[in-house]
């Protein structure tokens, strides 16, 4: 076996917690408030209004609420420097944030699937009203608004819960289109009236759709899945053309939060110094936070050329 020299630093990302944090709790708390206020709206005029989608998508904006604590409550916890019980920080909470903001969205869109297609056949004695299509039309501008910030929060500060919130905020936008969609098609012909319900089940594979976006890569962060082929490919050639490295092997990555974590094994010219390999390894180092896919933390090896075997 080679000795191995460990050349990472431990400073796991975002050393300015407290601003982003701070950022974090700025904008979530506007989206709260914005969410109370347009489900008291939707499903005021979903009720006057006689729709079931807008009332359905009144339901939406609610449970955005409950994501909104979810941030709120766990931007504390994950904003946290990293300490001695927990040397690779707490990053892993906000995965678990957006984890659970995913299952959130995936109860609602099922509830709101079945309900309509439980009701489909039901026989609709009102027409909905205009003031539910006005309802609709005001939630899409003003949650596509909401999305665009947060999702501009969420790039800046490299937060998967944030931008995970995010596409809550645009989820509920798009669930109001087919449901302003089925007030007007059913204002305009009675007899379309079950559009009202075709749009509720639409909203559910809407909100669905963007579980998938935000769920699976959380998972998979939460268990340890490595770096695509790709981006695996690509950190080991970052390594291998830094000078005086002769071959990398044993290449490791996980997802820690936002970003990924490497650890693997350089072999260098056994006539090097202690000194020598140590620069090469922080060379490399260096290389990979610079031009890598979304790093955070490197581990290298270091290993003399002759008494390395590839793994």
């Amino acid at each position: 076996m080679g000795t191995s020299s460990n050349a990472a630093s431990r400073g796991l990302p975002r050393d300015n917690g407290a601003d982003e944090a701070l950022q974090v709790r700025r904008v979530t708390w506007t989206g709260l408030v914005v969410n109370v206020l347009l489900s008291a709206l939707k499903f005021a005029a979903g009720v006057l209004g006689h729709s079931q989608a807008v009332v359905a998508d009144a339901v939406h904006s609610l449970s955005d609420v409950s994501t909104d604590l979810a941030v709120l409550i766990g931007v504390r916890y994950w904003s946290a420097p990293a300490d001695a019980g927990h040397p690779y920080g707490h990053r892993r909470i906000e995965t678990l944030v957006t984890v659970v903001i995913a299952v959130s969205l995936a109860g609602v869109a099922l509830a709101l699937g079945y309900n309509a297609l439980a009701t489909l056949n039901a026989e609709h004695t009102t027409r909905p009203g205009w003031i539910a299509l006005g309802a609709a039309l005001f939630s899409i501008l003003s949650k596509e608004s909401l999305y665009r910030w947060t999702n501009a929060v969420g790039r800046r500060i490299r937060s998967s819960a944030v931008m995970a919130n995010a596409w809550h905020h645009r989820s509920d936008g798009l669930s109001s289109v087919p449901a302003a969609l089925a007030v007007a098609g059913a204002r305009m012909r009675p007899s379309w009236a079950f559009l009202d319900h075709v749009g509720a089940i639409l909203v559910s594979f809407i909100i669905l759709q963007a579980v998938w976006r935000i769920g699976w890569p959380a998972i998979k962060g939460l268990t340890d899945a490595g770096a695509s082929e790709e981006d695996t490919e690509r950190i080991g050639a970052i390594a291998l053309r830094t000078e005086g490295v002769r071959l990398v092997h044993a290449l490791r990555t996980r997802h820690i939060g936002f970003g990924l974590a490497v650890d693997l094994h350089i072999m260098v010219e056994g006539s090097m110094t202690v000194k020598q390999g140590h620069d090469v390894s922080e060379a490399v180092k260096a290389n990979l936070l610079a031009d890598g896919p979304d790093l955070v933390d490197v581990i290298v090896h270091l290993e003399p050329c002759e008494e390395a075997r590839a793994t």
